[in-house]
């Protein structure tokens, strides 16, 4: 059987996206993260039970577990989604927009007394990404990888999507921002979202390491974001200041 390349329409991206052997996430387990906040003093009970997030897996993937699915990427998936994918693509996917409103106090990118902050997928005027195509005898394992991820606290929803790419459209799965949780914080200033990426930090990196990273893969594809650019810009002024 002949496997084609992933990177066959982008093949820019390529060393831009790390590698699944590569990639911190590829066994990023509850269990795992639960002992990675401990050892550090943090709060474990934000995660949730693994009953539960197994139970929304099964309800959201019913009837879908035998044939390849999509997943929409608009923040870390893109350069790191830690899944084996047998394709990706650009995207652009309407209604929804990429906002700077995922506060962090669990000791990924942030802290109680140094809040990190991170992209969440909001409802919006239209947002590029990328979408990465999963092979239907993968999905057991990489669905669980994607929950156990994205879905490892509250700030998101998993739901389906409509994604426009070059070579038609597709449904792609997306983690959309939950405005019930308290992690989403919509009403932030932008004062206020570049302090807190200025300063946090925790185990996955730093918040600055987040938005270059994304800025990064932006102009890569050549997608202008305004928000992203401008809070980059001033995070880096204040660092300098």
């Amino acid at each position: 059987m002949t496997h084609e390349d992933p990177f066959r329409h982008h093949p820019n991206l390529r060393p831009l996206i790390t590698p699944l052997a590569k990639s911190f996430f590829a066994d990023f387990k509850p269990d795992k993260v639960r002992a990675m906040l401990r050892e550090r003093g943090l709060d474990t009970d934000w995660i949730s039970p693994d009953a539960t997030r197994e139970a929304e897996r099964a309800r959201v993937m019913a009837g879908r577990m035998d044939r390849d699915l999509w997943v929409f990427g608009y923040g870390s998936l893109m350069w790191d989604p830690a899944v084996r994918f047998a394709e990706v693509r650009r995207a652009w996917a309407p209604g929804v927009a990429r906002r700077f409103i995922l506060c962090d106090t669990n000791g990924g990118r942030g802290t109680r007394e140094n809040p990190g902050l991170m992209a969440a997928l909001d409802s919006g005027d239209g947002c590029h990404g990328l979408v990465f195509r999963l092979a239907a005898e993968d999905l057991e394992a990489e669905t669980y990888s994607l929950w156990a991820r994205e879905r490892i606290g509250s700030a998101y929803h998993a739901e389906f999507l409509r994604a426009e790419t070059a070579d038609g459209e597709v449904e792609a799965l997306a983690f959309t921002a939950n405005h019930d949780a308290p992690q989403i914080q919509s009403d932030l200033t932008h004062d206020q979202q570049v302090g807190m990426i200025a300063s946090g930090s925790g185990f996955l990196g730093t918040s600055l390491a987040y938005i270059e990273n994304l800025a990064i893969h932006l102009d890569e594809m050549k997608i202008e974001d305004a928000e992203v650019m401008r809070l980059l810009a001033d995070v880096r002024a204040r660092a300098g200041a």
